[in-house]
């Protein structure tokens, strides 16, 4: 694992609100521990010499938690008549296909079963999604560029 990857995976998991992410491989093992502000990064490598040994202590700021709430709330309980469409992968959540682009959907818009709502980005790859549902879009959970969970909420439609 290059020092690049290591420092995409810090901003990833800075990005993403979780407190702590473990990685084991064969002759590595880094902790990602995020808290109070900071990111903090233990990488050791037990293949080297002590003398090789690489400790790699570095301070991110955090992302910012505010825009992770909204995206982790399930309001669905408001209105029991809405419908969430929900995240089918993990990635990076946007609402425009291209940043010079408008955005797929607005709130007040109608979809139709099939429409494309956004994209997801993962590993790389962007994962149109679809809506499985017709009605009107009523809220929008997600921030876009933000990162989102496997059954993670990023839309409420009301179906009437």
């Amino acid at each position: 694992m290059e020092l690049k990857d290591i420092q995409n995976l810090i901003k990833f998991v800075a990005k993403s609100g979780a407190s702590e992410v473990k990685l084991e491989m064969e002759d590595i093992k880094i902790t990602v521990k995020t808290g109070s502000g900071k990111t903090e990064t233990t990488i050791l490598q037990s293949a080297m010499s002590p003398a090789q040994m690489p400790v790699v202590s570095q301070v991110v700021p955090q992302a910012e938690p505010v825009a992770a709430a909204p995206a982790t709330a399930a309001p669905v309980e408001e209105n029991s008549n809405l419908i969430t469409i929900k995240s089918p992968i993990i990635g990076t959540f946007y609402r425009k296909p291209s940043p010079d682009k408008a955005n797929f959907i607005e709130i007040g818009d109608s979809v139709s079963e099939d429409s494309i709502v956004c994209v997801i980005e993962a590993m790389k790859l962007f994962n149109e999604i679809e809506s499985e549902v017709s009605g009107k879009i009523v809220k929008i959970l997600v921030e876009d560029s933000s990162p989102v969970e496997f059954g993670q909420p990023l839309f409420l439609v009301d179906p009437s």
